[in-house]
């Protein structure tokens, strides 16, 4: 299964010191977008089509494909660095409702960018599909919201990658704050290094959750 490299503090004063921290940082976020009155934001987001795909793992949550998250076809609109780099091999649960022969990926020193989407506090979460190419890998996924002054970069926790294909942990993409300051949606891309080993991800996929 997919695991955080250490062992979390389960000290309730350090988690919510470490909640603390993150809300803080995510509001000075909306704070910002606010004050810059960012071109790129909006009141609302397009309709998004949306399916189950975690359901065999208990989510039961609706999730829409991130553009050019299922690496079918070439990542257009997705920014590559390093030695990542789409190939053969596919995520073999078929989530998005058909087998695929692609995936993407991400060698040590290396990493993937989405492309910015459009989002509301609605898009609370995010997930993907991975495995590692031989020994575990260690991925660092990181929050890239778009501003008028320039892109902001959140850091998430490491995860771990281990050599059967996996669902990610349930990731949050903190627009459910950052919207509620704004009130106005907001521009977030996706971004993934790999730190350790050579992992490999597909089937990206946000949480619209209540979206009508």
């Amino acid at each position: 299964m997919f695991s955080h490299p250490t062992r979390p503090n389960t000290n309730p004063k350090h988690r919510r010191k470490s909640l603390s921290l993150a809300s803080v940082a995510l509001a000075a976020l909306g704070a910002l977008l606010l004050a810059s009155s960012a071109s790129a934001a909006s009141t609302t987001c397009p309709a998004t089509t949306t399916s189950t795909p975690f359901a065999s793992w208990g989510d039961t949550s609706s999730y829409s494909l991130v553009p050019g998250g299922s690496f079918e076809t070439s990542p257009t609109g997705w920014t590559l660095s390093g030695a990542a780099s789409r190939v053969a091999g596919s995520d073999p649960f078929a989530i998005t409702g058909s087998l695929g022969s692609s995936a993407l990926e991400i060698p040590a020193g290396s990493s993937a960018e989405s492309p910015f989407m459009c989002v509301e506090g609605t898009e609370r979460t995010y997930r993907f599909m991975a495995h590692s190419q031989g020994a575990g890998a260690i991925i660092l996924p990181e929050l890239v919201y778009e501003t008028a002054l320039g892109n902001i970069t959140i850091p998430g926790k490491l995860i771990t990658v281990k050599s059967g294909w996996e669902p990610s942990p349930i990731l949050h993409t903190g627009a459910l704050l950052v919207t509620a300051v704004t009130g106005e949606s907001a521009h977030l891309a996706l971004h993934f290094t790999t730190l350790v080993g050579k992992a490999v991800i597909d089937d990206v996929y946000l949480d619209p959750r209540m979206r009508r």
